[in-house]
């Protein structure tokens, strides 16, 4: 398929991505973003960019604005045992003929508005305050209707539309639901203290703690805690809470959390959840992406990631000679095994971090990813 108009709903960090990339390429690209501007639509506190995820993005021009934004490190990172003692470091995988580093943290509100910024610059349209009731394909053309009953037209529509997607029933025929592993992650804020140089893993297979820098003098701090599917904490016991479980820890950690755990308002706690969605995933004119198709665990750092690398290949592959369904089927192909080895990987280290996968090597697995990851796309 050459150019031609396409629709993505959804304007995270999937959703642009593949805009940005789309238009690269020549292709009209109109945004539909249910939030009503663009920091409405930002979770979280920071983000992991492994080396691919910046191969990825310096392929739609925004490499280079996230690493002078965010906190590049030398090695990807760095083990501690619970006492707080050095276990040995993760130095991460080289890309070929790539300058960039092993790793880059950055806050989530920098980086949309990088990749909002970078859409804009190369002619995306985005239309905020816009959800997408229903669509229909008509075989030749596809048609997404509001909320509100507004309706926009184009050859190709692409959803982007999260875990929960809507889009996602049009394209299986039934639903899928994502999946709670047991394990919900606790995040807040932190100033980077010197040590915080690379992701930092502090603890063992009874918990871990972690470290990841996002700027020059910002950090954050995550605990995955084992929670069961029903449990909830009260907002004003998220600080006490969250000290409980660090207080066998000694150290970093135990510096972090005497110091710095004190608010509950400034504390983050989010349900993981996982999902893996079957090939294939297009129906005619329509194709699905990101966490629509593989909601991933944090366990690796690699859910942004991999929705980046989802929206430059999409973009790739409908650039091609083929036609529109040959197109979608090869940007399956490329990118099914890879998402599913990571989806996988992050659940057997959550199962770990649980006590429930005796034997397992969490350092082993991460690397053994990271040598995955590091190829060509």
């Amino acid at each position: 398929m050459q150019h031609g108009s396409i629709l993505i709903i959804g304007g995270g960090i999937g959703g642009l991505s593949a805009a940005i990339a789309l238009r690269q390429k020549g292709f009209g690209a109109t945004v539909l973003e249910r939030y009503p501007d663009m920091h409405a639509s930002v979770f979280g506190v920071g983000i992991i960019q492994p080396g691919n995820a910046l191969r990825a993005l310096d392929a739609i021009g925004c490499a280079d604005a996230c690493v002078a934004a965010g906190y590049p490190a030398k090695q990807w990172g760095r083990m501690l045992d619970v006492a707080g003692d050095h276990v040995h470091d993760m130095p991460g995988v080289a890309i070929a003929g790539s300058t960039l580093p092993p790793l880059n943290g950055i806050t989530r509100p920098r980086l949309h508005q990088i990749l909002t910024d970078r859409a804009l610059a190369v002619g995306v349209d985005i239309r905020y305050g816009t959800s997408i009731d229903t669509v229909d394909d008509d075989g030749d053309r596809v048609t997404a209707r509001s909320d509100s009953g507004e309706s926009f037209t184009a050859d190709i529509l692409i959803a982007a539309d999260g875990v929960r997607s809507r889009v996602r029933r049009h394209v299986l025929g039934t639903e899928i639901e994502p999946h709670y592993i047991g394990q919900s992650a606790f995040r807040i804020n932190i100033p980077r203290l010197p040590e915080i140089d690379c992701i930092v893993l502090q603890g063992d297979d009874r918990g871990m703690a972690g470290y990841v820098p996002i700027g020059p003098d910002l950090a954050y701090m995550f605990y995955n805690a084992h929670l069961g599917a029903h449990e909830r904490i009260p907002e004003q016991e998220l600080a006490p809470r969250l000290r409980e479980y660090l207080a066998r820890f000694g150290g970093l950690t135990a510096r972090v959390r005497d110091e710095f755990i004190a608010d509950d308002a400034e504390i983050v706690l989010r349900p993981e959840e996982s999902i893996g969605v079957p090939t294939p995933w297009h129906k005619g004119r329509i194709v699905l992406m990101g966490d629509a198709v593989h909601a991933i665990t944090p366990h690796l750092g690699q859910g942004a990631a991999q929705a980046i690398e989802d929206g430059v290949v999409l973009a790739e592959e409908l650039a091609s000679d083929r036609d529109v369904d040959a197109a979608f089927t090869a940007y399956t192909e490329r990118r099914y095994g890879r998402c599913k080895l990571i989806v996988e990987t992050s659940l057997a280290i959550g199962e770990w971090e649980m006590g429930r996968l005796d034997g397992f090597d969490n350092v082993a697995a991460t690397n053994h990813v990271l040598e995955v990851m590091a190829q060509p796309l």
